[in-house]
């Protein structure tokens, strides 16, 4: 699958580029189900909230493929899980009242699984929920993923003083260093072992290479890091979903060289970006070299994050054609609307990223946010590429900022738009560095129309 994605077509040239979308969602098969159901219940699962249901779980999920497929069903109540291995034809449906309760244990998640930390392949714990090369796959229903993480489990190896973290207690910082130096060492990733001891926290959900997947109506609680992150998947549909969890790098949905995915109707309230759109990171992303392409958002509402649509700083097999509509965004502790973050270590592209009728009461920083200093910043040797940024009918009650572009001098942002905007209560001007070929039409910032 994964040669099939990067030998792709000569692309299509659009008029309007807002032609585009329909044609992506046109593509986007949603997956389909047997009738057949398996209840978790039927399989050994208590729902006391402490006898352990992973292996009850993973005979469901057996049975269930073994059939051709359906539906594993968690009923109401709560129900104490390990980790979740889906396979081809399977959907997790929790039902109304039902929740599932992750150990918290992390030898639970081994043995190691073939996963993407922050952008890098590696052996690590097992994501929460987890499928490797599967297609038509599914977590649907109503009910609740409680992933426990707080300031005494999982979070502190980030390092959060806040969380009571102290010098000499785990930390994940010497092993992600690691990680990194073998990714530009080109280690294969077999010896890229980064489990038990590491401190490298799991993803919740994360379809790897997989087709055809669909995650809607859940609510998710309390993740160790990224919340939905598909890494090099096609056809993905992310819809009706609750996110609230404000951990450490507790993105909402991170798409990962992902081709054609949907993600419309959730509402995010997270610790970080609430939707992060990314590609790999450094010598890793380019060893791959599978962009993000296609995205839709639509409809979606935005509290606390660090960015409302987020693409990076992951990005270095490029990004493009994201298209954010009809969404809201409000929370002063949400910082930007738009986010693109980047540096010269990163490399790769961002270009044909779209957004329009977004209405936001307020952010802290700015509505349209482009760093290429993010971390490293120009301390390396790969120029990123950021061009073609158009941004048309958003609305802003209050900001830092209507835009903070800042790129290098030898890589400047190119084609940023502006149209039909109203931002109020800005405090200062826009700051921009390096850009060329900015255009501004019927934009007011305080009142005042912009020339």
């Amino acid at each position: 699958m994964l040669g099939c994605m990067a030998a792709a077509a000569a692309p299509q040239v659009y008029a309007d580029p807002w032609e585009q979308p329909p044609d992506v969602l046109r593509r986007i098969r949603e997956p389909r189900f047997q009738r057949r159901t398996f209840p978790i219940t039927s399989h050994g699962a208590k729902p006391d909230g402490t006898t352990d249901c992973t292996q009850a779980i993973a005979l469901a999920i057996g049975a269930c493929s073994a059939a051709g497929g359906g539906h594993v069903v968690v009923p109401s109540g709560r129900f104490f899980t390990g980790p979740i291995h889906l396979k081809s034809n399977v959907n997790l449906r929790l039902e109304a009242g039902s929740v599932l309760l992750f150990n918290r244990d992390p030898k639970a998640y081994l043995p190691a699984v073939f996963t993407r930390w922050e952008g890098m392949e590696c052996m690590g714990y097992s994501p929460f929920i987890y499928a490797f090369g599967q297609s038509n796959i599914g977590i649907t229903g109503s009910g609740t993923l409680d992933g426990q993480a707080d300031c005494t489990w999982w979070w502190p190896w980030k390092g959060r003083t806040e969380c009571g973290w102290k010098q000499g207690d785990p930390s994940q910082a010497p092993a992600r260093d690691r990680l990194i130096q073998l990714c530009e060492e080109g280690a294969p990733v077999a010896d890229r072992v980064f489990a038990d001891g590491s401190y490298l926290r799991p993803q919740f959900i994360q379809p790897y290479k997989c087709r055809d997947v669909l995650i809607e109506g859940v609510t998710i609680v309390n993740s160790p890091m990224w919340e939905i992150h598909p890494v090099l998947c096609r056809n993905v549909t992310v819809r009706n979903v609750t996110i609230n969890s404000h951990g450490p790098n507790n993105d909402g949905c991170d798409p990962e060289s992902c081709t054609d995915v949907l993600i419309e109707g959730c509402r995010f309230d997270t610790g970080d970006d609430c939707i992060a759109i990314k590609a790999g990171r450094n010598a890793d992303g380019r060893r791959l070299n599978v962009p993000s392409e296609n995205i839709v958002i639509r409809k979606c509402e935005m509290k606390d994050g660090h960015g409302g649509v987020t693409i990076g700083s992951e990005m270095s097999g490029g990004v493009r054609n994201v298209f954010a509509e009809d969404c809201h965004m409000d929370s002063p502790n949400l910082d930007r609307a738009l986010r693109l973050k980047t540096n010269a270590v990163r490399g790769g592209f961002i270009e044909n990223v779209y957004m329009r009728n977004v209405t936001i009461g307020q952010v802290s920083d700015a509505v349209v946010h482009v760093d290429f200093y993010y971390e490293e910043g120009a301390n390396g040797p790969y120029q990123p590429r950021v061009e073609n940024i158009a941004v048309q009918n958003v609305t802003c009650s209050k900001s830092k900022y209507p835009l903070y572009l800042r790129a290098f001098p030898s890589a400047p942002i190119q084609g940023v738009t502006l149209e039909r905007c109203t931002f109020d209560n800005v405090q200062q001007p826009s700051r921009l560095e390096n850009v060329r070929g900015l255009v501004i039409r019927d934009v007011r910032i305080n009142g005042n129309l912009q020339t």
